[in-house]
């Protein structure tokens, strides 16, 4: 290999001198390994053309551009320095390049901690860039290996990153136009002359500055008197050397030009730019004006734009259940329109209506219907649909709304705006004012605690005030399966005809991993919901499967059924505890089995575990660990089991098993009761300080199955060995009479025996080694927990690593995780069977 057995520092060395000798390498930018500029700069400044990541083995190369970006993303790198062409990742084999205009978003994703460490492969950040940007590698990648393809690497180089370099003006574009803005509020913003609180106060934004300073024409000239706006009806223009707000816009606050303090200032900052943008990218800046909103004030509006997949998809929905000719048979209303992405695509123009709150964004849309979009002006109007009476629509629209025939002709058509008030008790990131419209007020009563969320506050007002008309929304599932909108699903009345569901992180400005539907209903029918199978789609717009959906409105659940199993504080040696609260997978990282003795989420409800309720304790920890959570199933909700677990012996035991190799149990707390060998098993180099759990099961586990207790459950289901109100306490009884009591004991499964065998060998493994180091560091008792800890040990932050050095540890670990994912497969269907989960 060309690069092979050399150092980090001399193979960027190596790459530099082979393949960038015409460029200068030299530089250092932040925590990036390799950087390409050109040898000269100009009157303009520095043009990077190449950042990239460098590794001395044979790397992964989406790991590669997964640690680049973190870097990049960690110090703000791109909002420091001009970003560059290219991305780059080489090791001693190849080198990789990608356009930086593939992965630019990536750094504007909200809600995205930035602060990890990038070369930890293990973090969710990490593994979440990694998913993000693989699909886009695979179409987006150039990839070289040094020695086969030695020419096609030269060529693309001297084609591609050679030609990047300008001895002019940066062309402005969808790449730059972000970074540039983020200069101009540190140059040119602080030179306007004008009150920026007055401003707000009248919705208009800095950013509408900036847009009037691109669509301005320099005539390639440094003279600013010569410059004039190329786009009249933005919301603000560059118009005599400063900038106008039109009246119309501003109730006359401000009608006279507003001036630059310093004109000089604002002629170098744009010397370095060719305004207008690249003319092929002008619509998308345009329509893409939600990214130069400030964030805090993107998320109190609760805006964001829809990705022109899903758009386009539910389109093709639309069609499909309205017909062929529905633009023409059918009349469309955007009422929550922002700069009217949504309604791209569409041919009607004259059927076609579309509202926001923002006359900034009614600006947006006239300029681009100056610029060939499918819209009329006149039906493109700023309306506050939360506020303001219907009697301020354009009587066109009134018409419409006002006949009940018409309105069964009506398509409201809508990505609403997602914001959410505080809670109760303001522990929660809301957003004040939400519960402040007219629309909440006139229904609160109705709406439950849906009234907290803007979306909903949309979508009972077109039901209510609309009826009969066809709505086409997108939004989250909890209207249809959220504990709290059982209320809005009440009298939210209509029929669900149709439902897409999507990742919720394809979207901007969402948080989390959730689904989030394309619903369209028909109000003329006044039903209740109750379920509908729904398409999904991955985040590449890949049709994978059908979803039943179904609403949970008088469903018993999972934490009504524990509850009353619960061990008293006063029982005879407690073992150990885990918190519960929520019953959806949303909650699944906080149910932990921990030591009794540590203090660990008070804030949720504690299961206290004893002898009696292990088994059932074992099987409610099972049943919410062993299904992974996913953007899919995040509101699926676990329920309370029907009969048939009760005679599975075989699945108690896999449950046990499953929870005996899943605990976070530590010895630093107390003694530790889950030791699932004897000393003799294990090669212990002193007795354990208990044997509670090989005692529970008498012997270890055989492939042929082992004897435990008979009466495990039914002890577990004695009144008088647990806390809870009397009703709570019958029910425990009603299950002990349903009981199947015979002599058949707890059988451990293939799969389990397995996971035995596997924890068996990690355990010897542990007493072996750390018995030969100090004393004060081998722990007889070691739980697990304590084992993992000795070997993977912690990083400077206090946390554990997520590998070891030692290779016969990762090798027994890893096998240890695998035999219990197969366990995890095998209980998998039994958690559907016995309906702890509807498919």
């Amino acid at each position: 290999m060309k690069y092979k057995n050399i150092r980090e520092e001399e193979l960027k060395n190596k790459v530099g001198a082979d393949w960038f000798a015409a460029f200068d390498t030299t530089e250092i930018l932040g925590n990036i390994d390799f950087t390409v500029f050109p040898k000269q700069d100009n009157i303009f400044g520095r043009t990077p053309l190449l950042w990239a990541e460098a590794k001395t083995g044979n790397f992964d190369i989406p790991t590669m551009f997964v640690q680049l970006i973190l870097t990049i993303g960690k110090a703000r790198t791109f909002d420091k320095t001009m970003p560059p062409a290219f991305l780059g990742a080489f090791d001693f084999k190849k080198i990789a390049f990608v356009p930086y205009i593939n992965i630019s978003d990536i750094f504007y994703m909200n809600d995205f901690n930035w602060n990890v460490t990038p070369s930890n492969h293990e973090t969710k950040e990490f593994l979440l860039i990694k998913e993000r940007i693989e699909s886009i590698l695979n179409k987006n990648t150039y990839v070289y290996d040094y020695e086969k393809d030695e020419k096609e690497l030269q060529t693309f180089i001297k084609n591609n990153v050679a030609k990047a370099t300008t001895a002019n003006k940066l062309k402005i574009d969808k790449n730059n136009f972000i970074p540039i803005y983020l200069r101009w509020l540190e140059v040119v913003k602080p030179i306007i002359d004008v009150n920026w609180d007055d401003l707000k106060q009248a919705n208009i934004m800095d950013s509408d500055f900036y847009l009037a300073d691109l669509f301005v024409d320099d005539k390639d000239t440094q003279a600013l008197e010569d410059d004039s706006s190329i786009r009249d009806n933005l919301f603000v223009v560059f118009q005599n050397q400063g900038y106008k707000i039109a009246k119309e816009n501003i109730k006359q606050m401000f009608d006279a030009t507003i001036n630059l303090k310093n004109k000089e200032a604002y002629l170098q900052f744009w010397k370095r730019y060719k305004r207008p943008p690249l003319k092929e990218f002008q619509d998308y800046i345009i329509e893409r004006r939600d990214l130069l909103v400030p964030q805090d004030i993107r998320e109190r509006k609760g805006a964001f734009f829809t990705p022109r997949k899903w758009v386009e998809l539910s389109q093709k929905y639309l069609t499909d259940y309205l017909g062929q000719n529905w633009q023409d048979d059918y009349y469309i209303w955007d009422c929550a329109a922002g700069t009217g992405n949504l309604l791209v695509g569409l041919t009607n123009k004259y059927h076609i209506y579309a509202s926001t709150l923002d006359q900034a964004d009614i600006s947006v849309m006239h300029e681009r219907i100056d610029g060939g979009a499918n819209l009329i002006k006149k039906n493109v109007f700023q309306f506050d649909f939360l506020n303001d009476d219907f009697s301020k629509l354009p009587q066109s629209l009134q018409d419409i709304i006002n006949d009940e025939e018409k309105r069964k002709k009506l398509v409201v058509y809508i990505n609403p705006p997602y914001a959410e008030a505080p809670d109760r008790n303001f522990n929660k990131d809301g957003k004040a004012g939400v519960e402040q419209s007219y629309v909440n007020k006139k229904y609160a009563s109705i709406l439950g605690q849906g009234n907290r969320e803007l979306f909903a506050q949309f979508l009972i007002r077109i039901n209510k005030e609309i009826p009969g008309c066809i709505l086409a929304e997108f939004s989250t599932l909890k209207i249809l399966q959220g504990k709290h909108f059982s209320d809005f699903r009440l009298n939210f009345k209509a029929k669900i005809e149709t439902v897409f569901i999507v990742p919720a992180d394809t979207f901007d400005n969402v948080k989390g991993k959730f689904p989030i539907g394309f619903m369209i209903w028909n109000t003329d029918y006044r039903n209740s919901f109750k379920e509908v199978e729904a398409d999904v789609y991955n985040k590449d717009g890949q049709y994978i499967l059908q979803k039943k959906i179904i609403a949970y409105d008088n469903s018993n659940f999972i934490n009504e059924w524990i509850k009353p199993y619960r061990a008293s504080k006063t029982s005879n040696r407690i073992i150990g505890k885990f918190p519960f609260m929520g019953n959806d997978f949303q909650q699944q990282n906080i149910i932990q089995i921990n030591h009794p003795d540590m203090i660990y989420n008070k804030a949720a409800g504690q299961f206290l575990i004893n002898e009696y309720n292990l088994i059932i304790a074992s099987t409610y920890f099972t049943v919410r660990k062993c299904l992974q959570a996913t953007w899919l199933n995040d509101r699926d909700q676990f329920l309370y089991p029907d009969d048939g677990w009760l005679s599975d012996t075989e699945f108690q035991s896999n449950c046990l098993t499953y929870t005996l190799f899943n605990n976070n149990i530590q010895s630093q707390f107390g003694t530790n009761h889950w030791i699932p060998f004897t000393e003799y098993e294990v090669n212990a180099q002193d007795k354990f300080a208990s044997n509670f759990m090989t005692d529970f099961m008498k012997s270890p586990p055989t492939p042929k199955g082992v004897a435990v207790t008979n009466d495990l459950f039914s002890n577990a289901c004695q009144p008088e060995l647990v806390s809870g109100s009397p009703e709570m306490l019958k029910q425990v009884q009603h299950d002990k009479n349903k009981q199947v009591r015979n002599d058949k004991a707890l059988v451990f499964s293939p799969e389990a025996t397995a996971v035995f065998n596997a924890g068996r060998e990690l355990w010897k493994y542990y007493h072996k080694m750390a018995s030969q180091t100090r004393n004060d560091v081998y722990n007889a008792n070691a739980s697990l927990y304590d084992i993992r800890e000795y070997f993977q040990g912690r990083n400077e932050k206090g946390r554990m690593n997520s590998k070891s050095d030692d290779a016969t540890y990762m090798e027994l670990i890893g096998n240890l995780r695998s035999q219990l994912a197969i366990l995890a497969d095998d209980i998998k269907p039994k958690v559907y069977e016995y309906g702890f989960l509807k498919e």
